[in-house]
């Protein structure tokens, strides 16, 4: 029962979490936001007190019930280690602490967000990895799949799905991605928890605070024959059946140990109860055997608890069939952030590349950095849209406070950047045509067309006109970029802000 109820609970939340990276069109976010604001790093990052004081409360108490439950590349490995056992079962054995490891990877992580090396940090930090692996390998295939049930929906005239721009992210995020996910499947076939307790730093940080739980797993020394079985079924690793130790730092709580014990001498209960020799309760059921409902009850309870406390195909051708060359990112001096992130500073500082409003932008603006200063966090460029004024969905799901949350009223007046001109590549100059569409889809108005010669005439019809910006009312929102007709380099473009402004 009590295995069953952790199952169904951290599948809900690994469901949860999935469709929150996966979800282009916006509509989850508002029922299910919160499942990466309970994530223990984003809401230190965050500064959310109450979450993180919850969470260290309930692994004070039930020990780390957080790593099965809600991380969700904690049930990843749970996922894969449990696949894997179906094929070579009782594959465990009790192994030490491997505690220089744990604590140098903690102290490296630690000292990497102290100093701001994010790459420390997003490589590092479990739900940022577990971002990162869907958002670069199984939302594409999740867009296609949507594709292909839009042009199947549109065959029969049904407009239930829409087709979307599937957009495979650069090959160094991918790499990334991939490279995670391969070291997670390896460590957990061969040994099931071993990066979340070797390798993981806030499996690490809650183990310090799990040592000695209020609630723990026991072994009653007089009923067990030291068959091993509990040792075996120890994904952690943990349990010293020789002894009859468990290790509680490491101990994840999922209660595999109860269900695999033939002698009922695996048991859960308070940390009075865990030293005595003597006879639990003598409490019986109609086959003889020691009751443990009241118990299994208890550990059903705190997983419960844990989850419920924390949870406050583009076209390439022209109308012509003309071939349509796609737009290069301009070099820009000063990189792009979001709205709402205030400064490039604030960005790097809070930030830990969980990719979630990179996956949820609907303009294909953001996109993994490939900076070292600024690894996998989001950076703008408008080479597949531009950010909306309207738009503020990044600023509604970042679960850090490195996108701080703004209203649409706020967003058309914050300037992270200002459109550049570039001559060389403008159209009246280069073709001698007439152009003007970064002036006529400016949402500010920030543009406006002068001749090119300053001695002709700007009524007359054959006048060639050009842009001008007037750089105090452009908020940088890359409309004129993207819809610049120019290739491979748009005319103009916008260069980022250090620190943003509001007008």
């Amino acid at each position: 029962m009590l295995r069953k109820i952790r199952i169904t609970l951290a599948t809900l939340m690994m469901i949860g979490i999935t469709l929150l990276f996966l979800d282009f069109t916006g509509t989850l976010h508002a029922w299910l936001g919160w499942m990466a604001k309970i994530q223990f790093w984003p809401a230190f990052f965050a500064v959310n007190l109450g979450v993180v004081a919850a969470i260290l409360l309930l692994t004070v108490v039930f020990g780390r019930i957080y790593c099965s439950v809600i991380c969700p590349l904690g049930i990843l490995q749970d996922i894969v280690s449990g696949t894997y056992g179906k094929l070579k079962k009782h594959r465990f054995r009790y192994s030490p602490e491997k505690r220089i490891l744990r604590y140098s990877v903690l102290l490296v992580f630690l000292l990497c967000a102290i100093v701001g090396v994010n790459i420390g940090v997003s490589l590092l930090e479990p739900y940022s990895s577990y971002g990162r692996m869907v958002a670069s390998l199984l939302l594409p295939v999740y867009e296609w799949v949507n594709n292909l049930l839009a042009l199947a929906a549109e065959r029969m005239d049904s407009y239930a799905f829409y087709s979307t721009d599937v957009w495979m992210r650069s090959g160094i995020t991918v790499a990334v991605a991939v490279i995670t996910l391969l070291v997670i499947i390896v460590l957990a076939i061969r040994g099931g928890r071993t990066y979340c307790n070797t390798i993981c730093p806030i499996g690490t940080l809650l183990g310090i605070f799990s040592r000695r739980p209020l609630l723990k797993m026991h072994i009653d020394m007089e009923k067990c024959n030291g068959c091993g079985l509990c040792a075996m079924s120890c994904k952690a690793s943990c349990i010293d059946a020789n002894n009859h130790k468990i290790d509680y730092n490491r101990c994840v709580v999922c209660g595999d140990c109860i269900g695999k014990c033939k002698q009922h001498a695996m048991s859960f209960g308070y940390a009075k109860d865990m030293t005595t020799k003597t006879k639990p309760s003598t409490t019986t059921g109609n086959d003889g055997q020691v009751d443990q409902s009241r118990r299994s009850f208890l550990l059903a309870t705190a997983i419960a608890t844990t989850a419920a406390a924390t949870a406050s195909a583009q076209s390439k051708v022209d109308g012509g069939l003309a071939e349509i060359e796609d737009k290069e990112a301009p070099k820009r001096e000063t990189p792009l952030t979001p709205p709402g992130s205030l400064s490039a500073q604030n960005l790097a500082q809070h930030c830990t590349a969980c990719q979630l409003c990179i996956s949820a932008c609907p303009n294909g603006v953001l996109r993994p950095s490939t900076e070292l200063g600024s690894f996998m966090q989001p950076t703008m460029s408008y080479e597949r849209g531009y950010c909306r004024p309207e738009c503020t969905r990044c600023s509604d799901i970042c679960p850090t406070g490195a996108i701080t949350k703004i209203g649409s009223h706020l967003k058309s007046s914050i300037q992270i950047g200002h459109a550049v001109w570039i001559k060389k590549n403008c159209i009246p100059v280069t073709d001698g045509v007439q152009c003007g569409n970064c002036e006529r889809h400016c949402p500010t108005g920030a543009i406006a067309m002068v001749p090119l010669d300053k001695n002709a005439d700007p009524e007359a019809k054959n006048t060639l006109l050009i842009p001008v910006v007037n750089s105090s009312v452009c908020i940088g929102c890359g409309a004129c970029e993207n819809l610049c007709p120019s290739r491979p380099l748009s005319a103009i473009y916008v260069e980022g802000h250090e620190v943003h402004n509001e007008k």
